[in-house]
């Protein structure tokens, strides 16, 4: 073969082989190389939402394939309804946006028509951090009338609660006591914050209150302060007495567990994370892989404890399962629950 000849031929073996091998190479780029992902926050920044996707944005990116730069960005609105709403609308749909919102949207969006047609079962969830596991407690020390079951506290009358106003969670629970376990209870609003609440508490103006275990004061909870008397949550944390009863196990009938479903349910999602419904399968299938690897990396369990921020995660599909069980209420038990909530 003449030299030309030859020369012609090698340079038609390395086109070809570069044709062959530059889709491979393509294709095996990681997908979040040179990418940016942000970490939309539905309020404004130094809040617990904003502090959480903080401690998951320094370690999220370390398990994205191509280790992707992840920044917090604050879209306060509507009680974190804008940012939720921002998905549906300008978010990138390529798993580059990614949503922190206000898990009482969720019951909102059931029993608020001002909220409008709302169902968290059309957006593609990533996962949650931290569950809000909720309990209701007596103060155990003078004025707390020597009440150590749920049985007892129901039987007798006169309990004094209070909270910050009509509408924050542990009011909603309150009612929850009055409405589905007919508790002789009078809710004082107009505190102005929990501190104020829980002196009150302190000095006896106040038998107890309805809230996160992990937001009880160390002290009430480490010197036995307080009597845990029934949880709203189906599990509580490790360090919580075993032999508190759930509210769904103390329910007299199907009608009222489905009502407490539907009330404490969207609570135990403490801090979630969603992305559009738009986005591929299977970059979602990364994302969530990302974020359960995230949940048990010890730097980012460490970072989180530094801060004192609890981290009791659950997985994207755990997530669904609990709105399946929320979204399946029966109409009459969402009607239920509107009343508690009105």
């Amino acid at each position: 073969m003449k030299p030309s000849v030859r020369a012609g031929a090698a340079a038609l073996a390395l086109l070809a082989s570069a044709a062959l091998t530059a889709p491979s190479a393509l294709a095996q780029a990681p997908y979040y190389q040179g990418k940016t992902v942000r970490l939309v926050v539905g309020f404004t920044p130094g809040g617990g939402y904003d502090t959480y996707a903080r401690l998951l944005s320094r370690h999220f990116g370390n398990h994205l394939p191509g280790k992707p730069n992840v920044i917090v960005e604050n879209m306060p609105g509507a009680g974190s309804l804008t940012a939720v709403r921002w998905l549906d609308g300008p978010a990138p749909k390529d798993g580059t946006a990614i949503t922190a919102f206000n898990p009482g949207l969720i019951t909102q969006g059931m029993l608020d028509e001002k909220v409008g047609r709302l169902n968290f079962l059309d957006y593609a969830w990533v996962g949650n951090i931290a569950r809000d596991q909720r309990v209701c407690y007596l103060w155990a020390g003078k004025g707390s009338k020597g009440i150590k079951t749920f049985e007892e506290f129901q039987k007798t009358k006169g309990w004094n609660f209070g909270t910050t106003g009509v509408g924050a969670a542990n009011w909603v629970n309150q009612r929850t006591l009055q409405r589905v376990f007919n508790v002789d209870m009078k809710i004082i609003t107009g505190f102005p914050g929990s501190p104020e609440q829980r002196l009150a508490v302190e000095r006896g103006e106040l038998d107890g209150d309805c809230g996160s275990w992990t937001s009880i004061p160390d002290d009430w909870r480490n010197n036995k302060l307080i009597t845990p008397i029934l949880k709203l949550s189906k599990e509580l944390p490790p360090d919580a007495p075993k032999d508190v009863p759930w509210a769904n196990d103390v329910a007299k009938t199907d009608e009222d567990r489905a009502v407490l479903n539907v009330l404490n349910g969207a609570g135990e999602i403490g801090r979630p994370y969603i992305v559009s419904k738009q986005v591929p399968a299977n970059v979602l299938a990364i994302l969530r892989k990302a974020f359960d690897e995230t949940m048990t990396d010890k730097a980012f369990i460490a970072d989180g404890e530094k801060a004192q921020l609890p981290v009791d995660p659950m997985t994207g599909d755990e997530v669904i399962t609990l709105l399946n069980q929320i979204y399946a209420a029966p109409p009459a038990a969402v009607l239920k629950a509107k009343a508690i909530t009105e």
